[in-house]
């Protein structure tokens, strides 16, 4: 009976690449690069070019990439201390400080020259405005000195749509802003919901998020605030005709299920429902994304 031994140089090679894409946060760039897409192909009334779409995509994904990777090296401490990250591997002695440096500074390189070499200097230009603004002014300043810091830091996290639109046109137009608005919008009820559920780990690690600062009372409000502040933000596309009846349909029902949640945060909360809410935010960017895709090739049929 013949057996099959993995060799154990392979298996290094794959353990190593597994703990440097950890450092990337995988899952978060794709939905960063999701939304950057989406911005490419509404920036342009037909389809855009293929190069453009994954040059950009790539060089974006690898700028995000290495934020993130610095963010962990930023936070190694604080990560080490929570249980919701306390299994990445700076905490875990996987890689070192040096080792996370250098794999940030060559992606976040590679990434950069890859937009400037393929797409546009504006495009690259934005995308080194977004790694500054997460990973020094959010991460190492914001974060650690204010609970503000995700509405502030937000801004940093609502440029994807931007990134695609400058790549595919060289400009930004008033409906990149849009775009723009929506998830900036979206990210407290989206990040507090979390903090809600994650408050120990926050209090633990010391960090100035709002239920720690100001009360799990004082959150729940605001994440319904900002919900509905949200609800009016995502009807600006169809005001500016940049969208139809298809999104907008599709944006009143994605808004009615945030709003149910966010109303029973503030009424009836638990941490289940909060997780729920967290889960059911991610999935509710995505589909409006996908939504305003679909209602522009309605609009814009490709021949």
């Amino acid at each position: 009976m013949m057996t099959t031994t993995s060799l154990p140089g392979a298996n290094s090679v794959t353990a190593r690449f597994r703990e440097f894409l950890a450092l990337a946060k995988p899952r978060v760039v794709l939905l960063i690069v999701f939304c950057a897409v989406i911005g490419m192909f509404l920036a342009s009334p037909g389809l855009p070019r293929l190069d453009t779409v994954l040059a950009a995509t790539v060089g974006i994904a690898f700028v995000a990439g290495a934020a993130a990777a610095i963010n962990c090296l930023v936070e190694q401490r604080i990560d080490a201390l929570m249980a919701r990250t306390r299994a990445r591997p700076l905490p875990r002695g996987q890689v070192s400080s040096a080792q996370t440096l250098a794999f940030a500074v060559f992606v976040g390189g590679v990434g950069l020259w890859l937009l400037l070499a393929w797409v546009n200097a504006l495009t690259m230009w934005l995308t080194l405005a977004t790694f500054v603004g997460y990973a020094v002014i959010y991460t190492a300043i914001l974060k650690p000195n204010t609970p503000q810091n995700i509405v502030i830091g937000g801004a940093s996290g609502a440029m994807p749509p931007i990134l695609g639109w400058a790549a595919v046109t060289g400009t930004v137009s008033h409906d990149a802003m849009i775009l723009f608005l929506i998830i900036f919008a979206w990210t407290p009820p989206h990040f507090w919901a979390l903090a809600l559920y994650r408050r120990d780990d926050y209090a633990r690690a010391g960090l100035p998020m709002l239920p720690i600062t100001h009360g799990e009372a004082f959150t729940r409000l605001h994440v319904l605030l900002y919900t509905v502040i949200l609800t009016a933000v995502t009807l600006l596309p169809v005001a500016t005709r940049m969208s139809g009846l298809i999104y907008l349909a599709s944006a009143l029902l994605l808004d009615a299920v945030f709003l149910v949640y966010a109303w029973r945060i503030w009424r009836r909360y638990s941490d289940a429902l909060a997780r729920a809410t967290f889960r059911y935010s991610i999935l509710y960017l995505s589909l409006l994304f996908a939504a305003l895709l679909v209602d522009h090739y309605l609009l814009f049929p490709v021949a």
